[in-house]
């Protein structure tokens, strides 16, 4: 199991209920094909657009907001020990909002996707190119799925 931190800093979006996101967050790994054991620690930062883009810019070098951003550390397992930050990821509710209003599943749907899609790329998934890419959207599809057998996603996130 993961232990999950976060922190939701979006005032425009309710916050889910830490449990229930816990939950996900351990599944939705399970299925990205991240190592359960030793457990380790999964910090999760929800933000708006302008911090995203600030983070974006800071962090990346990139211009603009965007979806998610994701740091995973899993590349040094050699030193590696039980309840390490294993996995950061700094999510957009905002951006959530905007593209889940033309998307199956709106918004709560495009929040799974978002923590799916940071976890798959912990799991050293890419999508920079375009056959890594198309491997990407199977494993998030494929992923999706099965987490919504055992979740509904619209009361994780509201």
């Amino acid at each position: 199991m993961i232990q999950l931190h976060c922190r939701w800093k979006n005032p425009r979006h309710p916050a889910p209920k830490k449990s229930d996101l816990r939950r996900f967050a351990d599944a939705a790994a399970k299925y990205a094909g991240l190592p359960l054991q030793p457990e380790w620690d999964l910090n999760l930062l929800f933000v708006g657009d302008i911090s995203m883009a600030r983070y974006n810019m800071e962090l990346l070098g990139h211009e603009g907001t965007t979806d998610v951003i994701t740091f995973s550390y899993f590349d040094d397992t050699d030193n590696w020990e039980e309840n390490d930050t294993m996995i950061e990821l700094i999510i957009n509710p905002d951006a959530a909002e905007r593209e889940g209003a033309s998307r199956p599943g709106g918004y709560a749907a495009e929040m799974a996707l978002y923590l799916v899609h940071g976890l798959l790329h912990s799991a050293g998934e890419d999508d920079l190119s375009p056959v890594p890419r198309k491997r990407m959207r199977r494993r998030e599809k494929e992923c999706l799925e099965a987490l919504a057998k055992e979740f509904d996603f619209n009361k994780i996130f509201a």
